[in-house]
């Protein structure tokens, strides 16, 4: 098989053609390299100048720059990080490699993966293959967009509070948040740690469930795993007969552009064809997910990035004494945004205002749980558009953090909850603005630990929506 045709194969189809002989794990690893490096949306932080030998039986994935991969630079998208070469593998990586898919790259982010654009990165934006004058989405934007341009079979991200659902949206893939726990975050670099979580970014609901089925399960290097009861198979699902799906009508009232609008109206109208149950539900205190999330997750960023100090790993500034290389180096290393992020957390958690903010705001993480745990009395499923627009224009939000951050709308509420959620591609919208029609997501969340039922239903809609999730414009 010649290369184009080993590039127009899903992973499991990959999987099948290498067990069966087909084609050979060097075909693909070579197909796969060479598209990679074909790549011009600045998807990728480092590629491989020579692959090393290593038992590879499947396609290589591409990787977050967030995750440890030893002896491969590791940055976080940030300058602070620049050159670090970690001494061992993340628990993601290595099960990976154990699997026999290799490290095939490592992807652009948004610095400390805090973004909603990947305009955050100290290595620059990266572009929508789409329209590349919009953004990918973030923090997982190099991961989305190489899956989206064809430059990678399927990647890896990190979800903290919309990072992998979000651009897998804006770039017309699949994305799938699991349950905080259900795989090991050990030896990825932390943002805020009771909310960050692995999962895998796909062309398609299978890829994803098979990536996920080697992701998941307990670790004893963090004591927050899980895995998941009963692991992963393959979805299957023709019809949502049986199945009930909530509408949290009274949450998107606000800020869903129309064409998102109209596409989740069709959605829904194809869950029904399908046999599902559409309701309405209540989520009362969802709205108040972003201003929670924007307390809670920077005030664990403020702790998490103080061992960035120019003392240990990473960036030092020369300076006369050590208090002014503290300064000196954080201000040089860190970006805008992270500079915004640590210094909100860190007022949020003094003395004076922790009762005021931190603990409200964990009060309001806790009300949110309960209306999921109330909502999944009465229905299987909440959905909800995955964004509340198609991708934007790169600028177009800089100067507005507020504006930027409202992009996690409809995605932080899951993430504070801790429950699962996928992304699928639901159609294509005009921009608000006028334009080339761009990629509309659905998100589906599921109580914690129902991966499976999520999957089956997903892959379900996916066959009856018949997206086509690259846009075939690059390394093809």
């Amino acid at each position: 098989m010649d290369s184009g045709g080993i590039l127009g194969l899903t992973g499991a189809e990959t999987a099948g053609a290498l067990e069966s002989g087909e084609i050979a794990s060097d075909e693909v690893i070579g197909a796969w390299d060479r598209a990679a490096a074909s790549d011009d949306l600045n998807s990728w932080l480092w590629l491989p100048e020579a692959r090393e030998q290593e038992e590879a039986t499947g396609a290589p994935v591409a990787i977050k720059d967030i995750f440890c991969t030893e002896g491969i630079p590791t940055t976080a998208g940030s300058r602070i990080l620049e050159g670090y070469l970690p001494p061992y593998d993340s628990t993601a990586v290595a099960k990976l490699r154990a699997a026999g898919l290799p490290v095939l790259g490592k992807t652009n982010m948004d610095e400390f993966a805090m973004g909603s654009s990947n305009e955050n990165s100290a290595f620059g934006p990266v572009l929508n293959p789409w329209d590349r004058t919009r953004v990918p989405g973030g923090s997982s934007g190099g991961s989305a967009a190489c899956v989206a341009g064809g430059t990678a079979l399927w990647a890896l991200g990190t979800d903290t509070g919309g990072s992998i659902r979000q651009p897998a949206a804006l770039c017309g893939i699949v994305g799938l948040k699991p349950t905080y726990g259900a795989i090991s975050r050990f030896g990825m670099i932390a943002f805020a740690s009771s909310l960050d979580q692995c999962g895998p970014l796909t062309t398609n609901v299978t890829d994803a469930a098979m990536l996920l089925s080697i992701l998941e399960g307990r670790d004893p290097l963090d004591s927050t795993s899980t895995g998941i009861p009963g692991g992963i198979v393959p979805p299957e699902g023709e019809d949502l007969s049986g199945l009930t799906f909530g509408v949290p009508r009274s949450f998107l009232e606000k800020g869903v552009d129309p064409g998102v609008g109209d596409v989740f109206e069709r959605s829904l109208t194809e869950i029904e064809s399908l046999g599902g149950t559409v309701v309405e539900v209540e989520l009362p205190h969802a709205e108040l997910g972003i201003s929670a999330y924007y307390i809670l997750a920077p005030a664990e960023a403020s702790t998490n990035l103080s061992r960035y100090d120019g003392v240990r790993y990473g960036m030092r500034v020369e300076e006369r004494d050590l208090v002014e290389m503290y300064e000196q180096t954080r201000s040089l290393g860190f970006g805008r945004e992270v500079k915004r992020r640590i210094m909100l957390g860190t007022y949020a958690l003094s003395s004076g205002y922790y009762d005021a903010y931190y603990a409200r705001a964990q009060r309001v993480r806790t009300l949110i749980a309960r209306d999921f745990e109330t909502a999944f009395e009465q229905v299987d499923f909440v959905v909800t558009p995955t964004s509340p627009s198609v991708a934007f224009e790169i600028g177009e939000k800089v100067g507005d953090p507020w504006t930027m951050y409202l992009n996690d709308l409809f995605t932080v509420p899951m993430s504070l909850a801790g429950i699962p959620a996928i992304s699928i591609p639901a159609g294509l919208s005009e921009p608000a603005g006028g334009g080339p029609e761009l990629p509309v997501g659905l998100q589906l969340a599921a109580p914690a630990y129902g991966e499976q039922k999520l999957l089956n239903a997903s892959i379900a809609l996916e066959k009856s929506i018949g997206f086509e999730g690259r846009t075939g414009e690059v390394g093809r």
